[in-house]
């Protein structure tokens, strides 16, 4: 390929992306390949100014306020796409640690397709595959809980906000045609399922390069 294969991972919180990002790290490079592994959060300029908001969300629910947070998320979005997406070899495979498919769990009043709008109007890059990894909610509140630092999340406050986290995200995924991977296995078997899917687009990204014979 001429130019990196964007791949985005997103879903409720708990559902093991963390861990699934390190295991198929581990396989494309055991494989050859060149990954590199980028966090939306840690990319992020703004994040400071954005999370203040978000914090002010939680605490006093608001249209327009959520449409804020989305739209600086979006901006956000927009400043990665153009100033790191653009800085990593064009033989690379980026993994990145949630990006706008996240809004469709995280964002509870502003409609999904609004948000899809917004991110697009300002021009952020588009990965070559969504991966969507979703787990029962009843197993991900559990993983979440058992975890080292605990949920950890801003805007989720009980079970019964997760529950429609997760809802809302699987119905995104379905809608988008995102590539939806449960992990509530083993973590090689969903590796292995990631990884085939990844392939399977490098391979129909490479035939798509190839130039018809006159």
């Amino acid at each position: 390929m001429t130019r990196p294969l964007f791949v985005a991972l997103d879903g409720p919180k708990g559902v093991g992306k963390t861990s699934l990002l390190e295991a198929i790290t581990e396989v494309l490079r055991a494989d050859n390949q060149k990954v590199i592994r980028l966090c939306e959060k840690k990319s992020d300029p703004f994040r400071g100014e954005t999370m203040h908001l978000v914090n002010r969300l939680v605490r006093h629910p608001d249209r327009d306020l959520e449409l804020e947070v989305c739209q600086r998320l979006a901006d956000s979005r927009s400043w990665i796409s153009r100033h790191v997406l653009t800085k990593q070899p064009a033989d690379s495979i980026i993994l990145i640690d949630r990006w706008y498919p996240s809004d469709a769990a995280f964002r509870r009043i502003v409609p999904f397709a609004e948000i899809l709008q917004l991110n697009i109007d300002r021009n952020v890059q588009v990965p070559d595959l969504h991966v969507g990894v979703v787990t029962t909610a009843e197993i991900s509140w559990a993983r979440a809980g058992a975890r080292r630092r605990g949920l950890s999340s801003t805007v989720l406050r009980g079970l019964e906000e997760h529950v429609a986290c997760t809802e809302a995200f699987e119905v995104a995924a379905a809608d988008q045609g995102w590539f939806l991977c449960r992990n509530e296995g083993a973590i090689e078997e969903a590796t292995a399922r990631v990884v085939g899917e990844i392939n399977r687009v490098i391979r129909r990204l490479h035939v798509g390069s190839v130039s018809p014979p006159c």
